[in-house]
């Protein structure tokens, strides 16, 4: 079940960075370093930096209410 799971997550990462026109508008970010996480309330740890979590794996779950 975890790996069918893995599996259509990855599918549809690919497709949402497939979308048209997106690759160029973002082209000027490659090989830049990541903005700093920001942004609140956090919910199951205290505020994390980038420098406190490089290289290890991050899921960031971003959604809205309304």
């Amino acid at each position: 079940m975890l790996r069918s799971m893995a599996v259509v997550g990855v599918f549809v990462l690919g497709l949402l960075a497939w979308v048209p026109g997106r690759a160029a508008a973002q082209a000027h970010l490659l090989g830049r370093p990541a903005p700093e996480i920001g942004g609140g309330p956090w919910l199951n740890s205290p505020p994390l930096t980038l420098s406190t979590v490089r290289g290890r794996v991050l899921l960031l779950d971003f959604w809205t209410a309304g």
